[in-house]
């Protein structure tokens, strides 16, 4: 019994081993952004670590003492592991400015390197305490093919059910728990092999409880963690498998964040939604010389944009596909954002569809009957967040708006929220370029939104074979009701200052080199 018993403790070290590589990478993905660099960075310094904690087990010479060494080595990996999340967090948000940079990426780095050769050091002493056990072909066959079926569970666990139930603090202190239980049943299944085992024994009882309570009490340990990254306090915070939701109350406003960054400010939200919905709605019904009565919405989950479409009595359908339902779930249920959306996501007109924008476009027409037409849209609202990450610019590429086009009406319009042509001036018309190569005309403009400054906008329609198809918004079919835009507004947003003029050495944003986000990173960077 006692060695099936170790191979279980090698599943679940391999297990905790990928789920600390796995926290890092989110941690830092979310705080810093471009999820590739920061997942490359962490597993090539993770793999790094693990070969120095292989190599630095030779050292560990003397074999009587093998299994004291294994135990201590599984409680400093607890430790450690099971709050690293909490340590980067709070680095990050008490850290002033420079946790966003250096301070961040060194405790970051640091922290990686030291996990990666505690966990490099488990393996290779397991090894050697069970090679007395069994013959030595069998044992690396069982032990390397356990460590790998420890690493798969890993990889389904973290995404699909830990971090969305747990959050990543809880999920990090999970892992932790894990490891130190595995110290404490090694302290019996190696018992004859120890020396001072009482010892052993009580430091991995005060290893659990320690991560017992820091487990118990996740969300203080969150709630202190996040303080220092929001200049508000924060009302509501919820982990899902794609991103960090995060709400903020001041005195005279609230904000959402999704992985740190500002979606809106309920204080001027209505500059930015009014400027975004209108234009292609008034300019899709003076193209189609009637008013739109199919919409559809790419992003948008808070529903805020639904709600600005709502005011139009002739859209009888407004279709919304946003990737994450527990973003469309709050904005349905939770009182603040309900309120703020006027309950869009509760109207009969609106269908909400959680899925990823570009998979549903694709299967959009091959989920339907053959022979059958899907019905196509007068009008689309493409409100997604700023392009920071690979997984978020290829919603950007000529590859996505070709297939939009797809989807539209020959005469529809669609509007396309597309950075700061002030701040961003190359990834703006980055945007531009890219819309115009998958064949739309775009009309850049752009909004002032105090929460973010001066922002920008493309209004665009499906070029038509006789080179025209120019989007022209209609003032007079502006709703009533409107907080900020009015006909000489309207017509401001299309005058484009030098400051923000073309410019013409970009290029089109492709889902093969993803050149928007490179873009979009190095600007950005400057202001950060």
């Amino acid at each position: 019994m006692q060695v099936p018993l170790l191979f279980l403790s090698v599943f679940i070290i391999a297990t905790c081993g990928l789920g600390y590589e796995l926290i890092a990478g989110t941690v830092a993905s979310y705080l810093l952004g471009d999820s590739v660099t920061q997942f490359s960075t962490v597993i090539g310094l993770y793999l790094f670590a693990l070969g120095i904690g292989a190599y630095l087990s030779r050292f560990l010479d003397r074999e009587d003492a093998l299994p004291r060494h294994f135990i201590d080595i599984e409680l400093a990996v607890a430790l450690l592991g099971g709050y690293a999340a909490a340590i980067l967090m709070l680095t990050f948000g008490h850290a002033g400015t420079a946790g966003s940079g250096s301070w961040f990426r060194l405790v970051l780095y640091v922290t990686i390197l030291a996990i990666g050769t505690l966990v490099g050091l488990e393996v290779p002493l397991l090894l050697r305490i069970l090679k007395s056990r069994m013959e030595f072909k069998e044992l690396v066959a069982r032990v390397l093919t356990v460590d790998y079926v420890g690493s798969l569970a890993a990889s389904l666990l973290f995404p699909l059910l830990l971090v969305p139930r747990l959050g990543l603090v809880r999920t990090s202190l999970f892992f932790g728990l894990f490891n130190a239980a595995v110290a404490l049943w090694s302290t019996h299944l190696l018992r004859d092999s120890l020396k001072h085992r009482l010892g052993l024994v009580i430091r991995c009882v005060i290893v659990l409880l320690l991560l017992a309570a820091g487990f118990i009490l996740g969300d203080h340990i969150t709630s202190l963690t996040e303080e220092g990254m929001y200049a508000d306090d924060v009302i509501l915070s919820r982990s899902s498998p794609y991103q960090r939701i995060v709400l903020t109350r001041g005195r005279a406003s609230f904000q959402l964040f999704l992985n740190g960054n500002l979606q809106f400010s309920s204080a001027d939200e209505y500059r930015y939604h009014e400027a975004l919905v209108h234009p292609a709605v008034t300019a899709a019904g003076r193209s189609l010389g009637r008013p739109p009565q199919r919409v559809l919405v790419l992003g948008g989950g808070d529903g805020l944009a639904a709600r600005e479409l709502l005011r139009y009595p002739s859209i009888q359908e407004i279709v919304l596909v946003d990737l994450d339902r527990a973003m469309t779930d709050l904005a349905t249920k939770f009182p603040l954002l309900v309120e703020q959306n006027a309950g869009s996501f509760r109207s009969p007109r609106v269908r909400v569809i959680n899925d990823d924008a570009m998979h549903w476009l694709d299967e959009r027409i091959r989920k339907l009957p053959s022979g059958q037409a899907a019905p196509l849209f007068d009008a689309a609202i493409v409100d997604f967040p700023d392009p920071s990450s690979f997984s978020v610019g290829k919603l950007y590429t000529t590859h996505f708006y070709r297939l939009l086009r797809t989807a539209l009406d020959p005469k529809a319009a669609i509007a396309v929220q597309s950075t700061s042509p002030l701040f961003a001036r190359r990834s703006y018309w980055c945007i531009v370029r890219t819309l115009e190569s998958s064949g739309f005309v775009a009309l850049p403009y752009h909004a002032f939104v105090p929460s973010f400054g001066e922002w920008g906008f493309v209004l665009a329609g499906p070029r038509s074979p006789d080179g025209g198809g120019v989007p022209n918004p209609d003032p007079a079919a502006l709703p009533a009701g409107l907080r900020y835009l009015d006909a000489q507004t309207l017509a401001s947003l299309f005058v484009i200052g030098p400051d923000m003029a073309s410019e013409p050495d970009v290029q089109p944003n492709r889902l093969n080199n993803q050149s928007l986000v490179t873009y979009y990173e190095h600007e950005w960077k400057r202001w950060n």
